[in-house]
């Protein structure tokens, strides 16, 4: 594998338009509030995977596992699969306000409305998920063309030809405008999103080995996947400040405003129902590929080590984990109809964000943690690739991960004149139900039989073999002493 298909596979893994509302909020600003983030945590993250993938195989659970402890790995593969249960919401609420903008652009701030087109598509996806469809896998690749690369070329294009015919931008521009306004804390707690945002470049880590010089290669290729992402998340999110003005800027619908107000402006409006078919099959075709995915990394290792009930690790004839799939989507449901309850969508997609970045942020903790303990008691175990000052930049990315996590308890401008104990009730408990209670039920209550039926022969046959070993040592120990 070549640097350069790296890079483009972890930008199309990463980058995304449905953040890019979050951050026009800020404006000329929204620069800063990538770039932070990106030398604090993006870069750590890269670096760091790409040591652990490279000297163990299996993902987050065996890195923490090796490194840590086996209940704390079972934890990290638990919130990676947990944060989704959230993230499916945002994620479906952002393509009910696009479709809206194709029918209605009034039902965007529509909560029940929402939560009905979140429920659709989510059990939708759970249908095609369990027919074990490969269909899917051509959709998500094109993702990154249809509903990035295209759409986000032309809102920015769009917007310099609006600005450069002398119309005023929505949001200042000036360098007065570089850094966001000190407010307190909550002027900064957009920033916490910016790191799920960037979330998912260990994925790629697993690929380091395929590489022809690993050492010189990898690094090249995160350098050059990372100005890829920044282009994109910062060059959207600026054209759509420059067209919306903040207080009308919904985190939802975001993108479709903007591109409404250039269509109209432009007098093209019918690209409109194109620009939204565009980017929800792209987000769909995401959804639908990782729709099973989490839950399939949980399943085997619960298959494995006995983590999960056999109810949750039951297949269908088509090998798919339905179960699970089901268990999720009635948790995803309830969650769905929370839209339909809060009076404010952008307040609930905030807070639903916030939830889904506060649990995946257990995972780059206890990853940090596990990499800089595996540098420490294990520096001789063969790694194709050795992270530069590995330690100084874990720390780093430790302390930013837990940092990021407090900030999140900090509401947002986008909350509304909602309670702030509420909101930190809500992210709170979510975080704690979520992350840490029900993986800790499981840990307590889990038995041996839950184990596979093949791990229990597996592991009946190692006991077996070690007895053995023991017995066959017993005699010629005694025989020597005779």
């Amino acid at each position: 594998m070549s640097w350069l298909t790296l890079a483009l596979m972890t930008t199309s893994s990463v980058a995304s338009l449905r953040a890019a509302p979050t951050m026009a909020v800020y404006g000329l600003a929204c620069v800063f509030l990538y770039l932070l983030p990106a030398v604090v945590f993006l870069l750590p993250t890269a670096m760091v995977s790409a040591e652990l993938a490279s000297g163990w195989e299996g993902g987050v659970y065996r890195w923490v596992s090796e490194g840590l402890s086996k209940p704390l790995g079972f934890l990290a593969v638990w919130c990676q699969f947990a944060m989704t249960i959230f993230y499916y919401p945002s994620l479906l609420a952002y393509v009910a306000s696009t479709i809206a903008y194709v029918v209605n652009p009034a039902l965007a701030s529509n909560g029940l409305y929402t939560a009905i087109v979140i429920m659709v598509l989510y059990w939708a996806g759970v249908w095609v998920s369990s027919r074990g469809t490969k269909a899917v896998a051509g959709l998500s690749s094109m993702g990154l063309v249809i509903g990035t690369l295209i759409p986000g070329t032309l809102l920015v294009v769009l917007g310099m030809v609006f600005l450069g015919q002398g119309n005023q931008s929505a949001a200042p521009m000036n360098a007065s405008h570089l850094l966001p306004q000190w407010t307190g804390l909550a002027s900064l707690v957009l920033i916490v999103n910016n790191f799920l945002s960037y979330s998912g470049m260990e994925m790629n880590a697993v690929h380091v080995s395929s590489l022809r010089h690993p050492a010189k290669e990898f690094p090249r290729a995160m350098f050059t996947a990372s100005g890829m992402v920044l282009a994109i998340f910062i060059l959207p999110a600026l054209a759509i400040s420059w067209v919306v003005p903040s207080a009308e800027l919904s985190l939802t619908a975001g993108v479709m405003q903007a591109f409404d107000a250039f269509f109209q402006y432009f007098h093209i409006g019918w690209l409109t129902p194109v620009i939204a078919v565009a980017l929800v099959s792209a987000s769909l075709g995401g959804m639908l590929t990782w729709l099973a995915g989490p839950s399939k990394g949980l399943l085997l290792i619960s298959r494995q080590e006995g983590y999960l009930p056999p109810f949750l690790q039951q297949l269908n004839k088509e090998g798919v984990q339905q179960n699970l799939l089901v268990t999720q989507g009635v948790v995803t449901t309830v969650i769905a109809l929370a839209y339909a309850l809060i009076p404010n969508v952008s307040s609930a997609y905030w807070i639903f964000s916030v939830i889904t970045t506060q649990v995946y942020l257990i995972v780059y903790l206890l990853m940090f943690a596990a990499a800089i303990r595996l540098r420490r008691t294990q520096p001789d175990h063969p790694r194709g690739y050795h992270a530069p000052a590995l330690v100084p930049i874990a720390v780093t990315g430790l302390v930013a991960s837990a940092a990021a996590m407090a900030i999140g308890f900090v509401p947002s401008s986008q909350f509304g004149s909602g309670s702030v104990w509420s909101y930190v009730l809500i992210v709170g408990g979510g975080l704690v139900v979520l992350g840490l209670l029900i993986p800790y039920l499981f840990l307590r209550l889990r038995k041996p039989e839950w184990r596979s039926p093949e791990a229990q022969a597996e592991l009946a046959a190692q006991e077996a073999a070690e007895l053995g070993a023991a017995g066959a040592d017993g005699p010629r120990n005694d025989g020597g002493a005779a």
